[in-house]
């Protein structure tokens, strides 16, 4: 083996990247950007071993995608990413990169390998062609260099060099702040970093998203509970008796957030919002789907519709069927259209049709966000 493990960061929030997604999760065919720059880097050169750092509400889910790799919780900052990865490394070598930069060549891969041995940490560069003014002074440009990644560092080093409080925006700052040594290689005009919204379009190596749709099905049952109040699809029914739950009961949310993560695959309400969970007693459901719902857009869907059904002996659902539409498609950001809901009694059979509580099944469709339309 190599004797190198690589270190792929994707723990960030992507604050400067004007997308509905994030940019790691932005799909190429059915790969999210972080999987597909993983398995390309890894197909270049068969690391010792892969280590993930994920943000932290994305951590589960990004272990449904794959077996080979290690994935472990990142921090607020790269540096904290880095720190936290590096637990898990035990080459003598590791090459750390973003996972912004798409499409570095294998070359560039193959050549940081290659020069492992010649200095603390192998830093690909760009050199500058353009004029380069620094506070109003024209300086010279052949010394001036513009640092990429992935690096390759000394393992030991690269640790040592990061227990500082200092914030490094690359590797080889860090190294170099405690006197290690730095070889420069040359790096490629196609490993472009992906930062803003323009920058999408130089990225050649990557397709757009597949056009599949997602289904996902969702079902909730919930018994009466007298003297509570009554929340359902968002609002509150007039009636004196409530859902018996951890939290508001609001069995028609509680079945739609099943139908959307059942969609992308992530689970059920339960993994996100246990009810062994004080923070989340008789919480307002609505607030739980709007967390939902950006986790969804944030790891790279759209929800396109969704169809309810409620079945209930009581209490009557025709007289709040609008009101409860409205409010869905509004947490859903969706129009109106989009969000059917239908009602029917259990013909008085078993504990619904006995008027003892209300069951909601829900259907969902979502899609991949098409960033490049």
């Amino acid at each position: 083996m190599s004797n190198v493990t690589l270190i792929i960061l994707c723990a960030g929030n992507s604050s400067r990247f004007a997308l509905q997604a994030k940019k790691q999760w932005l799909r190429t065919d059915n790969l999210p950007l972080w999987l597909f720059v993983t398995n390309r880097l890894n197909d270049f050169s068969k690391f010792d071993k892969v280590i993930i750092a994920s943000h932290k509400k994305e951590l589960n889910y990004m272990r449904n995608f794959a077996d080979d790799y290690i994935f472990i919780e990142g921090g607020d900052t790269r540096q904290e990413s880095m720190k936290n990865a590096l637990k898990e490394v035990d080459t003598d070598y590791v090459m750390v990169t973003d996972v912004a930069r798409a499409c570095i060549p294998k070359e560039v891969i193959e050549n940081l390998i290659s020069a492992k041995n010649d200095a603390d940490c192998i830093v690909p560069i760009l050199k500058v062609n353009d004029t380069v003014i620094y506070q109003n002074e024209t300086i010279n440009r052949d010394e001036v260099k513009l640092i990429q990644t992935p690096q390759l560092s000394n393992t030991k080093i690269l640790i040592n060099a990061l227990d500082s409080d200092l914030e490094f925006t690359d590797d080889s700052s860090a190294i170099k702040n405690i006197g290690g040594t730095i070889k420069y290689i040359q790096g490629s005009s196609k490993s472009k970093k992906l930062t803003f919204e323009e920058d999408i379009e130089t990225l050649e190596c990557l397709n757009g998203p597949s056009k599949n749709f997602f289904t996902g099905t969702g079902f909730d049952i919930h018994p009466f509970e007298e003297d509570k109040k009554m929340f359902l699809g968002g609002i509150n029914i007039d009636v004196p008796y409530g859902f018996k739950a951890h939290s508001d009961g609001d069995v028609l949310i509680h079945s739609l957030i099943d139908a959307i993560l059942g969609a992308i695959g992530a689970g059920d309400i339960g993994e996100f919002f246990p009810d062994t969970d004080k923070m989340y007693k008789d919480i307002d459901s609505k607030i739980l789907l709007e967390q939902i719902v950006e986790f969804v857009y944030n790891v790279g869907y759209e929800i396109v519709n969704v169809d309810l059904t409620i079945i209930a002996q009581k209490p009557k659902i025709n007289p709040y069927k609008n009101e409860i539409k409205t409010t869905i498609a509004k947490l859903l950001n969706l129009e109106k259209q989009f969000v059917n809901i239908k009602a029917t009694t259990a013909e008085k059979l078993g504990f619904i049709g006995r008027a003892e509580g209300v069951a909601v099944q829900t259907v969902s469709t979502l899609k991949y966000y098409n960033w490049k339309k």
